[in-house]
């Protein structure tokens, strides 16, 4: 009991949200952890973060979201978020073919700073506005194809594929989470097995030896 009071969740996870300003990051993070969209949502100055816990396969996770300025001025400022980031959400405006072109310079700057093994999925936001739609489904899913990324359309206004994106991007951090503990886990006690085994087996016949040695 002392055990969940102290420790709430069994994994904590951060997850960065970047992308040009105004694709509606904000409104995606304020939809996943308090179900709240603002239309009239203001640009985000430097950096801001929720929470929200949920369950994955048995375990709580718990998600720590943090929201980057998408300003070139701030950029500087929020680079050095990435760090200790095990996944990104890269998100654009499906209206503005300009926010999906300029995707290929944020990829490089979050490999640039983030973990090489960070778990990244691209957004195409604002779904809602089809009408009004300047980058196809099919174009966007070729270029997460290429670039070895996940991918969804979103809507933070109608709240489409927001709880999905999440879910997705943390049972995807999960598996490789739990799967390098395992993996750690077995080579530690391979190692520590066959560590001990030699010493003790060594030991044995080296004084067997001398004894039969030096009775005879």
């Amino acid at each position: 009991m002392a055990h969940r009071v102290d420790h709430e969740y069994d994994y904590l996870f951060k997850i960065v949200l970047i992308g040009d300003s105004g694709v509606g990051k904000s409104n995606i993070l304020s939809r996943f952890t308090r179900n709240e969209f603002s239309l009239e949502s203001k640009s985000t100055i430097g950096v801001e973060f929720a929470t929200r816990t949920l369950q994955i396969e048995g375990k709580t996770i718990k998600a720590q979201i943090w929201d980057t300025a998408g300003q070139e001025r701030y950029r500087a400022i929020t680079s050095a978020y990435y760090r200790g980031a095990v996944g990104a959400l890269l998100v654009y405006d499906i209206t503005k073919s300009q926010t999906f072109e300029n995707i290929q310079r944020w990829l490089r700057e979050l490999r640039d700073h983030a973990d090489s093994n960070i778990v990244i999925m691209m957004i195409g936001n604002k779904s809602d506005l089809n009408h009004l739609r300047s980058v196809s489904e099919d174009e966007a899913q070729g270029l997460a194809e290429k670039e070895g990324l996940s991918f969804l359309e979103t809507s933070a206004l109608e709240s489409v594929n927001i709880e999905k994106a999440f879910q997705t991007i943390l049972s995807q951090i999960y598996h490789i989470t739990s799967k390098k503990a395992l993996a750690a886990q077995e080579a530690a006690g391979t190692t520590g097995t066959q560590f001990q085994g030699t010493t003790i087996n060594v030991a044995d016949s080296s004084g067997n030896s001398r004894r039969t040695c030096c009775s005879t």
